[in-house]
């Protein structure tokens, strides 16, 4: 059975998905990006500022299914320049605490809306 979690707190779909899919003991949170969930604008051009909005935005949809990043058992990350891996390891330490999730970070030519920074997630709650 699927259940749909929605979050008026992160930013609604910018396309044909969901925030996040509860199935069984899991939820999948679909790529989020730094936008602002009351304006829906890219929150800055730093790369913190968006990495940090981008685990905001992570963190209240696992709020919305009762659950917490904690939770968190893999992350994929893609970033537009992998020049901000380190980065990306000091912001995602202040959200996730060890042991962290199973994780990959990949480099892609282009994200929507021309952000630095995209992380889907799964949460297992079991």
């Amino acid at each position: 059975m699927k259940k749909t979690i929605n979050s008026d707190a992160a930013p609604a779909a910018i396309g044909a998905y969901s925030q996040a899919i509860q199935a069984g003991d899991s939820i999948y949170i679909s790529g989020q990006i730094p936008l602002m969930p009351d304006t829906m604008d890219v929150v800055s051009e730093t790369f913190s500022d968006q990495a940090h909005q981008v685990f905001n935005n992570l963190a209240a949809i696992a709020e919305a299914a009762h659950s917490s990043l904690a939770a968190a058992v893999k992350l994929t990350v893609y970033l537009t320049d992998l020049a901000n891996f380190a980065e990306l390891n000091d912001v995602m330490a202040e959200y996730i605490d060890a042991p962290y999730p199973a994780r990959a970070a990949v480099q892609v030519s282009a994200l929507p809306k021309g952000v630095k920074i995209e992380v889907d997630a799964i949460l297992y709650t079991g």
